[in-house]
C-alpha cells in the first residue's frame, strides 16, 4: 500500500527531546516500512526515517528561534500533500483539523488521528462543520465529548518492543516525566514525594505557555532536599530515567487523551501511580502495572505498596497491549476499509447541512 504520513512540524520525527505525537508518527512509519509498505513522510527536514522523507521546513519549528509563524509552514505542507495526493492510496494526517476543508473538496481518501483533548467548546462548531471526516481516537475516553464524529476506531499508541530496556530492579527514586503545565499535576507529584519521604526526579519540558505557571507555582516547590529538577530530556536519557525509577508519578488534573509516558514506563517494568482521568483506566491495569488512586492520600499509600508490583508482569502487559506492531496492524485494518470505500452510515448531528458528505467510509 502507498501511504502518506503527515506529521506536525513542531518537532522532528522522531523528536530530539520532548514530543509525543511526532514520536508516535515515527514508530508507526517505521513499522509500516518494515511490513513492506511504501511510505512517504511529510515532516521537518531534520527528521530521521527509513520512509521517503518530504521535508517541509529545514528543522523542527519549536527549536528554530527564527520561526515566528508556525502555522504558515503547516499551510505549505497541506498544499504539498495535495499536490502529490495521486501518488498515495491513503493519506494519514496527524495535524488535527487543519486539512479538513481541502480534504472535503478534493474527496481525499484520508484518515485523521486526533491526538489532543476534545473537550474544548471551540471544537464543537468546527467538528459539526466537518462531521463526515474519518477520524481515529487514541482512547475511548477521548471520544466522549464528541461521540457523533465519524469514528473509524480507537487505536492505542504502541512503541517498538525493543525501544526500552527492561529494568528488573527498582531504583530509589520516584519519577515525573512530562510538561510543567497545570493539567499534568507536577505540583501534586512533588507533594506526594515529600509526604512519602522518597526523592523525586523531574524531567519536564517548560513550554512558553507554561513559563509563568512554572515560575510562580512550581519553582518555589523545588527548594527541597528530596526534589531534583532535571529539565527536558531526550529518548536516550529517558530509558534510564524511567527504568531506574521506583515508580512513575502521573497525578493528572485533566482528561488525558492517552498518556504515552505510562506505556514507556511499563516497557521498562516501572509501575505507575496515576490519578483517574481520561485514558488512564484503559492504559493501566490496577494492581498489575501500578495503582490508580483518587487523591494524594491514596497516592502516598500506593508508594508504600510499590513492592507488590511485579516488574516482569508490568513489562509483559506492555508487550501484550502496547507495541508498535499491534498499533500498525490496527491502522492497516482501518486503511484497507477506507481504500475499499466500504459503505458506512455517517451520523450527522442536528443543525448540520445534509450536503456535508464525503465518499463512504466505514465505522466501528
Amino acid at each position: 500500500m502507498k501511504i502518506a504520513q503527515v506529521a506536525p512540524l513542531y518537532e522532528s520525527v522522531p523528536p530530539k527531546l520532548y514530543g509525543g505525537t511526532e514520536r508516535v508518527v515515527s514508530w508507526l512509519t517505521e513499522e509500516l516500512v518494515r511490513l513492506g509498505h511504501e511510505v512517504t513522510l511529510f515532516a521537518s527536514g531534520d527528521s530521521l526515517t527509513s520512509a521517503n522523507l518530504v521535508p517541509i521546513c529545514p528543522e523542527a519549528l519549536r527549536l528554530n528561534s527564527q520561526c515566528i509563524d508556525q502555522l504558515a509552514h503547516h499551510v505549505i505542507m497541506i498544499e504539498q500533500v495535495f499536490q502529490e495526493r495521486s501518488a498515495f492510496d491513503l493519506v494519514h494526517f496527524h495535524i488535527d483539523y487543519l486539512h479538513f476543508s481541502v480534504s472535503r473538496r478534493e474527496q481525499l481518501v484520508g484518515l485523521t488521528t486526533l491526538h489532543g483533548r476534545l473537550d474544548l467548546p471551540d471544537l464543537v462548531p468546527l467538528y459539526r462543520t466537518f462531521p463526515e471526516m474519518p477520524v481515529v481516537s487514541i482512547s475511548d475516553a477521548q471520544r466522549k465529548p464528541l461521540p457523533w464524529l465519524n469514528w473509524q476506531g480507537t487505536v492505542h499508541h504502541g512503541l517498538p518492543a525493543n525501544q526500552f530496556k527492561f529494568h528488573a530492579e527498582p531504583g530509589q527514586y520516584l519519577a515525573f516525566l512530562g510538561r510543567t503545565s497545570p493539567e499534568k499535576g507536577l505540583d501534586r507529584a512533588i507533594e506526594i514525594a515529600k509526604r512519602a519521604g522518597i526523592p523525586l526526579k523531574i524531567a519536564a519540558k517548560i513550554d512558553r505557555a507554561d513559563a509563568e505557571y512554572f515560575e510562580t507555582r512550581i519553582k518555589p516547590l523545588l527548594d527541597h532536599g528530596l526534589i531534583e529538577f532535571i529539565g527536558e530530556i531526550g529518548f536516550y536519557e529517558k530509558n534510564d530515567f524511567l527504568g531506574n525509577a521506583m515508580a512513575l508519578l502521573f497525578p493528572i488534573q485533566w482528561p488525558e487523551p492517552f498518556g504515552l509516558v505510562m506505556i514507556e514506563a511499563m516497557a521498562c517494568g516501572t509501575p505507575v501511580i496515576a490519578y483517574p482521568g481520561g485514558s488512564v483506566g484503559e492504559v493501566m491495569k490496577d494492581g498489575v502495572t501500578g495503582f490508580i488512586v483518587p487523591d494524594e492520600d491514596e497516592a502516598v499509600k500506593a508508594v508504600e505498596r510499590i513492592p507488590e508490583i511485579d516488574r516482569q508482569k508490568c513489562r509483559h502487559y506492555f508487550e501484550r497491549k502496547f507495541t508498535a506492531a499491534r498499533m500498525a496492524q490496527d491502522y492497516l485494518n482501518i486503511y484497507k476499509r477506507l481504500v475499499q470505500r466500504e459503505p458506512a452510515s455517517i451520523n450527522i448531528p442536528d443543525g448540520v447541512p445534509s450536503w456535508t458528505k464525503l465518499a463512504p467510509t466505514s465505522t466501528t
